[in-house]
């Protein structure tokens, strides 16, 4: 049997010396331990690590030049400390204070921050009779958040919006009733949703599509009393849709 001569690869865990630390007292009690619990080091980690076993001396780290320690002690300073870290230089810190500050102490003041990640998550959190002012966010992405979390009588405003994903996410949730308003819109991937859920006396409206698929899934909604329309579509799969639905009227 041969045997390997490879030396087994070095510890690359990050240690500090614990000589020279200020938490000398923690280390006797067993509250930190080098290379698996140490603010002292930069390794998320391990700082994580340290402030769950010693969450009273996150507000003493508010300040550390580290970004990762500022965006890991928001999640155990007090709350009412939180609004403090609202305009961090870094980002990611930005990003854990809009998840975690009081919604009625300072949320309101991230929905414009330049982050894309902060305002998506003050979209999650914003109560739905807030939420409308980021309506016109620039990114997407937000105003998406913003379509799930709108009340339904206020998504008429979003059917127009710009972006395909957000036009899709409005067509999700509109009333059936409601969806024909959208059987027009540009986009293919929008259209074949309004197909997929629009009351059964409006799919008609999509036998004129010019996307054959479209007008496949209408088929498979339309009343049978004007199925017989699409007998003749350009498109084999459609005829052949249509075929079969009014065979149930011959079964019945």
């Amino acid at each position: 049997m041969t045997q390997s001569n490879s030396l087994p690869e070095p510890d690359q865990t990050p240690r500090a010396d614990c000589r020279s630390c200020n938490h000398q007292t923690r280390l006797e009690i067993g509250k930190c331990k080098a290379g698996d619990a140490c603010v002292k080091v930069k390794s998320g980690r391990q700082i994580d690590r340290f402030f769950r076993a010693n969450p009273d001396l996150a507000i003493d780290y508010m300040n550390d030049p580290f970004w990762e320690t500022r965006a890991i002690i928001v999640r155990y300073i007090p709350q009412a400390r939180i609004k403090e870290l609202i305009n961090d230089k870094d980002e990611t810190v930005r990003r854990a204070v809009a998840a975690r500050i009081p919604i009625e102490d300072g949320l309101e003041q991230l929905m414009h921050d330049p982050d894309r990640e902060v305002r998506i998550t003050v979209a999650d959190r914003l109560p739905a009779d807030k939420i409308e002012a980021l309506a016109t966010d620039p990114d997407y992405m937000v105003r998406v958040y913003v379509v799930r979390r709108l009340p339904v009588g206020r998504l008429f405003r979003m059917m127009y919006d710009k972006d395909r994903l957000v036009r899709q996410a409005v067509v999700e949730r509109l009333p059936t009733v409601t969806l024909e308003l959208m059987a027009d819109d540009p986009e293919v991937e929008v259209r074949r949703i309004v197909a997929e859920r629009i009351d059964t006396e409006s799919a008609e409206l999509l036998f004129t599509d010019p996307d054959w698929t479209v007008r496949y899934l209408a088929v498979q909604r339309a009343p049978l009393s004007v199925v017989h329309k699409m007998l003749n579509d350009v498109e084999p799969d459609v005829v052949e849709a249509a075929k079969t639905r009014l065979k149930q009227v011959d079964n019945v």
